[in-house]
C-alpha cells in the first residue's frame, strides 16, 4: 500500500504478466543497480522512517511522561503526534526511493538521447487520442514509443499500436499513479526511441502524480475544457509541476460555454512560468505548435567537434 494516497499496487501487471513476482528484480532495471525486493542500493532504512512501531511507541512514552496518567487528553494528544511523525517519516522514504528508480530510469533516457515526457490529466481529457493524432502527424520523422498506465484493461495500449507505435500497458490494479519502479520494468520490454520520444501517459488522475518523477524530462498535463475552468485551482500541485498545460478539446468550448481565458489564467496563477497551448486532438487545431513544442525540446546528439589544422 502506497502511504501517500494509500492506494495499493501490488496487483500490478505489465502487459498482463504480474510486475511484482519471482522475476521482480530481472532485467536491465535491476543491471548495475543491485536490485533486491524492491530495494535500491543503500536502502535499508533503519529508524523511525520505516520502522516506525517501536519508535512511536518509544516517542509516545517519552511525550506522555510527566503528564497525569489519568490525562487521556495529553495522551491521545501523544499518539497523534507519533502516527503523524511516523506518516510522514514514511511518505518521505517512499518518494526517496521512488527519486532513486528515477534516476535510473533518467541515465536511460540520457544514454540514448530520448525526450521522456509524463502525460497527466483526469480520466477522459483525451491522452490516449492527443497520441494517436501525433504519432499519425510524426509517422516515418522520428522514434516513438509509449508506456500506458491504466487500473484495467490493454485498451489504450491496443489503439496506440493501431496508430503504429510500440507500446507497454502497466495496469495498475488498485493504484491510482505510476512510479518510476514499474516505469523502468515497462523499459526492460521496450525498445527505447533512440533520438525520440517516449511518451508515458499515466493514469487518469491530477493528485498521486504529481507527487512520483518518473525520470521524465516533464511533466504535460491535459485539461480538456469541459472539466471547468477552476481545474488548476483545485488541484495546484500538478499544474505547478507541468512545464507544459494542453487545453484540449478547444472545438468544444463554444457548446459548453467555456470560459478558455480563465482557465489559462487559472494555469498561470498557479504556475506563472507555464507554457499553456489551446489544442483539439479530434480536429488537429492547435496540433502544429504541439508539434513544435515537442521538436524544440528534442535530444540532438552533439555534432563532434572538428579539430582543423
Amino acid at each position: 500500500m502506497c502511504a501517500i494516497c494509500g492506494c495499493g499496487s501490488d496487483a500490478a501487471t505489465l502487459d498482463g504478466k504480474a510486475l511484482h513476482g519471482p522475476d521482480h528484480a530481472q532485467g536491465d532495471h535491476a543491471q548495475g543497480d543491485h536490485v533486491h525486493d524492491g530495494h535500491m542500493p543503500g536502502d535499508h532504512t533503519h529508524g523511525s522512517a520505516l520502522h516506525g512501531g517501536d519508535n512511536a511507541h518509544h516517542h509516545l512514552q517519552a511525550h506522555a511522561h510527566g503528564h497525569s496518567h489519568g490525562d487521556d487528553h495529553a495522551l491521545d494528544h501523544a499518539r497523534d503526534q507519533a502516527g503523524r511523525t511516523h506518516t510522514i517519516g514514511l511518505e518521505l522514504a517512499i518518494l526517496a526511493e521512488n527519486d532513486r528508480y528515477a534516476a535510473h530510469n533518467r541515465r536511460r533516457f540520457t544514454a540514448t538521447n530520448t525526450l521522456a515526457l509524463n502525460l497527466v490529466s483526469s480520466p477522459g481529457s483525451g491522452k490516449t487520442a492527443l497520441l494517436v493524432r501525433t504519432i499519425a502527424a510524426l509517422a516515418g520523422t522520428l522514434p516513438i514509443a509509449v508506456i500506458e498506465g491504466d487500473q484495467q484493461t490493454s485498451a489504450d495500449a491496443d489503439r496506440i499500436r493501431a496508430a503504429g507505435a510500440p507500446a507497454v500497458q502497466i495496469n495498475t490494479g488498485k493504484g491510482c499513479h505510476l512510479d518510476a519502479h514499474m516505469v523502468g520494468h515497462a523499459l526492460d520490454h521496450l525498445t527505447m526511441p533512440a533520438g525520440g520520444i517516449l511518451f508515458i501517459e499515466n493514469v487518469g488522475n491530477l493528485v498521486c502524480p504529481a507527487a512520483f518523477d518518473l525520470g521524465e524530462a516533464a511533466k504535460v498535463a491535459i485539461v480538456s475544457v469541459t472539466e471547468g475552468e477552476d481545474k488548476p485551482l483545485k488541484y495546484p500541485d500538478m499544474f505547478a509541476a507541468a512545464r507544459l498545460v494542453l487545453v484540449n478539446k478547444i472545438d468544444l468550448a463554444p457548446h459548453v460555454d467555456a470560459d478558455v481565458a480563465l482557465l489559462i489564467a487559472n494555469a498561470r496563477r498557479v504556475n506563472p512560468d507555464v507554457t499553456v497551448l489551446c489544442i483539439s486532438a479530434r480536429t488537429g487545431e492547435g496540433l502544429d505548435a504541439w508539434l513544435a513544442w515537442l521538436d524544440a525540446r528534442r535530444i540532438r546528439p552533439r555534432s563532434p567537434v572538428s579539430h582543423a589544422a
